[in-house]
């Protein structure tokens, strides 16, 4: 064709009017798919050759992700029509989505990537199957300082964004199970970086994907960080998939390899829902028995086994691109107040930290934690600034989150982390009671903080914060850093634009083969099972009962739980519900007639287990009337003999989900040896020991 007919002149115009008008029309912020490429062609890069982005060897594993890069910074995960090639199979091979595997010799390959226009490649350095090693020697250049063409490409607005993770669990009314228009509209426009869900949000696998999909398609430049708490046992978000013990069963079953499979369970059930980020593991050191909030979710009251259990788990997550975010630092364990509902205070100095809470903390980071999160906590010994309380007007000491000394002093400085730090829930007490929310936020960012979670009044904040940079109250440098992490990290795990996304139906196919797979199911039978703890045993277990006998089951709500766990192996087995006020005349009745008794005690707090409470009361009463086997069981909290010592057998169950029930009822009637041991000592109440560190009984079978 002629380049100088009218007519190819004339379509030449139209084609670059219209790609200009595209440009126009969706700015910087928000691209059609596929609209760049019709004006530009991108770059190829492989994401671990960007200077920052580290990736873990995963056993014998490394996988690369290949991104598109436009001239001004954006980014999209390209996952189709891609060629991968090693230079040197016999070193490592790689497949169709870029997952190296190593199972050679030591050796150099190098590994590249081409989408038929544009190639990349790295250079990878195998150092045996021995100790697993792999060192990536990354080309320099201005083609890979991608972060910092992104940084000087965004608004001060879209940074402050990025630093935002506000929860969206009620909306008009209603659980925010789907995406509303007005959400959509507040991600948009104040380009937030991240959002929490909880158990609101969480239905059906099928509408848990919908909705994270819906949340990244209003997305701006970047992918949304979507979080949750889904630690297992106690705080479990998900309503539907495998409901794993927790972690101080984990501790009681003393093994990183459940550990590492605990984790490795919940970061794939996350990953097939669409979720990134887990707020998980709880590296808290238990060592108050008062504990209000932290107690089962902790691993024990030993350092060295949070932190080496601690460990197992968070690669477990991360072995499913999951972000595990370690909490709440720097240690919430010893505290008698819960911060959701007050300001707690730990009255110790670095020594003291250094040689106990810390130590998980240390663990993690040299392990490669993604992410930290702070602890509404004071620490005055650490942090001696005191800001007037806008509840009372009194002096406070700086809660962790806020204090500078702690996050830019003891994270970054001393402990030498440059991961992205998080705060805990900014609608907390211990942080709303005190501070408004934009002098909380601002304090936050100050003090080295990368993300802001749960910020009440978004908008207000926003504005805030941004008020702040620009009357020098933040420098912008100080707004960079927390970018850069916050990138870098998006970056390593792949939250980025998908170029050519599945389709929603594809992702809830594949995830109904996950939630809640038989596979899984026997981790949480594993776990269940091994983290019984038999503290006490008179000769009463293995229960051994006639046809005939009865066996009742008293307690709260979960009495009947137990109950029907019971009923799998004794059917002449019923639940006795007792009430605050005690039990009924027909009830007492029901108790001493049967042959044996077992008291399904749970609680959460001290208050629970004191010797005055109505219900520890009737369960020494009815050890002391029956003279019938009395055997006790401790739900949630190991504790709980303290209020009951009398009787004749006590086991310790650590969480109220289906499996630990069903371990329980085995173990009682010797279809299951305990070997738990307690990962926590159980005082006496007068200053001594009931039961100490480490023990745990068995039987014969």
């Amino acid at each position: 064709m002629n380049p100088g007919d009218k007519r190819t002149r004339a379509c030449l115009a139209a084609f670059l009017t219209m790609a200009f008008a595209i440009v126009l029309s969706t700015g910087a912020s928000g691209y059609p798919p596929n609209a760049k490429a019709q004006v530009q062609i991108p770059d190829l890069i492989l994401h671990l050759n960007i200077p920052g982005v580290e990736q873990q060897l995963l056993g014998d594993e490394l996988p690369l992700l290949a991104l598109h890069v436009y001239r001004d910074g954006y980014m999209e995960k390209v996952t189709r029509r891609l060629q991968w090639k090693s230079s040197n199979k016999n070193v490592a091979s790689v497949d169709e989505h870029g997952l190296v595997q190593f199972a050679g010799p030591p050796g150099t390959v190098f590994v590249s990537v081409s989408d038929g226009r544009v190639k990349d490649r790295i250079e990878l350095v195998y150092r045996g199957q021995e100790t697993p090693r792999v060192t990536v020697f990354k080309p320099k250049g201005e083609r890979y300082a991608l972060i910092q063409k992104a940084l000087a490409q965004l608004t001060l607005e879209e940074k402050i964004g990025q630093m935002m993770m506000p929860d969206f669990r009620r909306a008009q009314g209603k659980n925010g199970t789907a995406l509303s228009p007005g959400i959509a509209e507040t991600i948009q426009q104040h380009h937030i970086g991240g959002v929490i869900l909880f158990r609101e949000n969480v239905g059906t696998t099928e509408q848990t994907i919908r909705l994270v999909h819906e949340y990244q398609q209003a997305a701006q430049k970047y992918g949304l960080l979507v979080a949750i708490d889904q630690e297992g046992g106690v705080v479990s978000r998900l309503q539907s998939g495998t409901d794993l013990p927790g972690n101080m069963a984990l501790g009681a079953a003393r093994s990183r390899a459940l550990a590492w499979r605990a984790g490795d369970v919940i970061g794939s059930e996350l990953a097939s829902l669409g979720i990134n980020t887990n707020f998980a593991p709880d590296l808290d050191v238990n060592n108050n028995p008062d504990n209000p909030v932290i107690g089962v979710r902790s691993f024990g009251e030993d350092p060295q086994l949070v932190g080496d259990l601690g460990v197992a788990y968070m690669r477990g997550l991360q072995h499913n691109g999951i972000i595990a975010t370690v909490k709440h630092f720097p240690g919430h364990g010893d505290t008698a107040v819960d911060s959701h509902l007050g300001l707690p205070q730990v009255p110790y100095g670095l020594e003291r930290l250094a040689n106990l809470e810390l130590i998980p903390f240390r663990q993690a980071i040299a392990a490669g934690a993604d992410a930290i999160m702070t602890a509404h906590v004071t620490y005055p010994k650490l942090e001696a600034a005191t800001v007037p309380s806008q509840k009372d007007g009194s002096n406070i000491a700086l809660p962790a989150t806020l204090s500078p000394v702690i996050i830019s002093g003891l994270i970054r400085e001393k402990l030498g982390f440059d991961g992205v730090i998080f705060t805990d829930a900014m609608n907390m007490q211990a942080i709303s009671d005190h501070f408004g929310q934009t002098d909380a936020a601002i304090r936050a960012i100050q003090a080295g903080v990368d993300i802001v979670l749960m910020p009440l009044e978004l908008e207000q904040v926003i504005q805030g914060v941004a008020d702040a940079v620009r009357q020098g109250e933040i420098p912008e440098a100080r707004i960079d850093q927390s970018l850069r992490r916050i990138l870098t990290l998006k970056i390593k795990r792949g939250i980025l634009k998908e170029e050519d996304p599945e389709t929603i139906e594809a992702e809830q196919i594949r995830a109904q083969e996950v939630i809640g797979s038989p596979e899984h199911r026997r981790v949480e039978s594993d776990i269940a099972a091994r983290s019984i703890t038999l503290v006490k045993n008179s000769g009463v277990l293995p229960l051994k009962l006639a046809e005939e006998q009865k066996l009742v089951a008293v307690g709260g709500e979960y009495a009947h739980h137990l109950a029907e766990a019971l009923k799998k192996h004794h059917a002449q087995t019923t639940a006795v519900r007792l009430q605050r006020r005690g039990l009924t005349a027909a009830q007492w009745k029901q108790v001493l007639q049967a042959d044996a008794v077992v008291l399904a005690s749970c609680t959460a707090d001290v208050k629970g287990r004191s010797l005055q409470d109505p219900e520890m009361k009737v369960y020494r009463q009815i050890a002391e009337r029956t003279g019938k086997p009395i055997i006790g069981v401790g739900i949630r909290n190991p504790y709980d003999i303290m209020a009951y010592p009398g009787v004749d057998a006590y086991l310790a169950q650590y969480g109220y989900r289906t499996a630990s029930f069903a371990a329980t009822a085995e173990t009682i009637f010797g279809w299951n040896l305990p070997a738990g041991r307690l990962p926590v000592t159980i005082p006496d109440g007068k200053g001594g020991t009931l039961y100490p560190y480490g023990h745990g009984l068995t039987f014969e079978p």
